[in-house]
């Protein structure tokens, strides 16, 4: 149980330096036209709202360039402009472009996505997030959105608290995303067995965290993205191979 509440530590004290760290430029895919869309929440804050409700069965890069692809289709991505398109003018896009595993479905909740943020925030997507609400009401905000489920509304509103630094009266709705490389780590450190469900893993975030559980989504993540590979891990170049199960 000793190594078992030391690696809770590590991981809680990476997450915090992540939360505490000064605001950077996010690079969600590695390339910096499309980083630099995503970014600018001062003209394009629903590019972000946008990027995260496409991020579902494709890799994670490929569901955030989705925005400045069309945006480069349609000559700009002013909500303006946006707001004018048409569901079939936008799943034509999709179509063509392949943007999407499900191209007809997701190009469905883009287009209602964009109606949403007409509707309800007034055109302006940094709504669902100003004037410092609860953890809880941004991610009910995300989850009204169709297509977002929860594990897409706890990612968009950890991302917002951890790399855009936006203000929040509390993280306690923030959960853990039962992501596949998370679960993965939480699994071969022994904080959940081989045979737990995504609802056992968020479970056990709020139990080891519960002012915080999203707490761990990032530092998890990056182990599981960069080391612990479902087969052949580097568990050498881990900082936590000397607590990992696997290796006992």
């Amino acid at each position: 149980m000793t190594d078992k509440k030391e690696v809770v530590k590590i991981l809680i004290e990476k997450g915090k330096e992540f939360l505490d760290s000064p605001k950077e430029f996010g690079e969600f895919t590695k390339e910096k036209e499309v980083d630099t869309l995503l970014n600018d929440f001062e003209n394009f804050p629903h590019a972000f709202v946008l990027a995260c409700i496409m991020d579902r069965q494709i890799p994670a890069e490929r569901a955030w360039k989705i925005p400045y692809i069309l945006s480069k289709e349609i000559g700009g991505f002013e909500f303006e402009k946006l707001s004018s398109l048409t569901l079939e003018e936008i799943e034509k896009v999709f179509q063509e472009k392949k943007l999407h595993r499900f191209n007809q479905e997701m190009s469905k909740n883009f287009y209602l996505a964009i109606q949403k943020i007409k509707e309800e925030y007034g055109g302006d997507a940094s709504n669902i997030w100003k004037d410092n609400p609860g953890s809880a009401t941004i991610v009910r905000r995300f989850l009204e959105f169709r297509g977002s489920g929860i594990k897409i509304a706890t990612m968009a509103t950890n991302i917002l608290a951890r790399e855009f630094k936006i203000p929040m009266k509390d993280y306690t709705c923030i959960d853990i995303s039962p992501d596949v490389q998370v679960k993965r780590v939480f699994e071969r450190i022994g904080l959940i067995s081989s045979s737990a469900s995504n609802d056992e893993l968020i479970y056990c975030a709020r139990e080891l965290n519960p002012e915080y559980p999203g707490i761990f989504d990032i530092s998890a993540w990056k182990i599981g993205r960069n080391w612990c590979r479902p087969t052949n891990p580097k568990c050498d170049e881990c900082y936590l191979n000397k607590f990992c199960e696997k290796n006992s």
